[in-house]
């Protein structure tokens, strides 16, 4: 006979953690793409996304053949969506970068080595929504907190950008790079409304 038992995991919070846990890995493979950029890391980041995807599909299946569930459906659905959409933004990075025929610099991989931290708080405070909302606040905040950093890289590399244009070619770089720098900027914007939905569901827990 057992004394204790553990509490079941919600699967909703399960489908949650899987989709942080893939955004986590877009952004490592993002990471080493910068490092090296070649089409097979190009390749993995867009199964990577589309993996996730599936994730988010069957949640959302499930959400609305659930009656009764663990958060507000509400919540359930705009946390979905925002980790999907931190996502989304490694993917059309690589997309952009590609396109754009851009470089790693050192700007591009300090705001995506930060976002893949933010990344990983949000995991960490998905993890404990459900027995530490405390612990779950904590990590949202420090996600937040990444998401400013982001931003303070985004400025200092748009001023470097402007600085000095020489020619008409470096300007048509210059505002390359500025859509990539933009279009990180707006990954930590995904990850700041993640850390806010986290914070809503704390409130309402506590």
């Amino acid at each position: 006979m057992k004394l204790f038992s553990r509490k079941k995991t919600n699967r909703f919070i399960e489908m949650l953690i899987e989709q942080a846990e893939y955004a986590i890995q877009g952004y490592e493979t993002l990471l080493i793409y910068l490092s090296g950029p070649d089409e097979a890391l190009s390749r993995k980041v867009s199964m990577i996304e589309k993996e996730a995807d599936e994730v988010r599909r069957i949640l959302i299946d499930e959400l609305n053949k659930t009656f009764v569930t663990p958060m507000d459906r509400e919540d359930i659905f705009a946390l979905s969506l925002t980790i999907d959409d931190i996502l989304d933004y490694a993917n059309t990075t690589v997309e952009e970068m590609d396109m754009l025929d851009i470089q790693p610099n050192s700007f591009i991989e300090r705001m995506v080595s930060l976002l893949t931290d933010a990344a990983r708080e949000i995991r960490l405070g998905v993890l404990r929504i459900d027995d530490r909302p405390s612990i779950a606040n904590e990590h949202a905040v420090r996600a937040k907190a990444l998401e400013n950093r982001v931003e303070a890289v985004y400025r200092e590399a748009i001023a470097d950008l402007f600085k000095s244009p020489r020619d008409l070619e470096h300007v048509v770089e210059m505002l390359k790079l500025r859509e990539v720098y933009r279009h990180l900027s707006n990954a930590a914007d995904r990850g700041d409304e993640a850390a806010n939905v986290i914070g809503d569901i704390v409130v309402k827990r506590m």
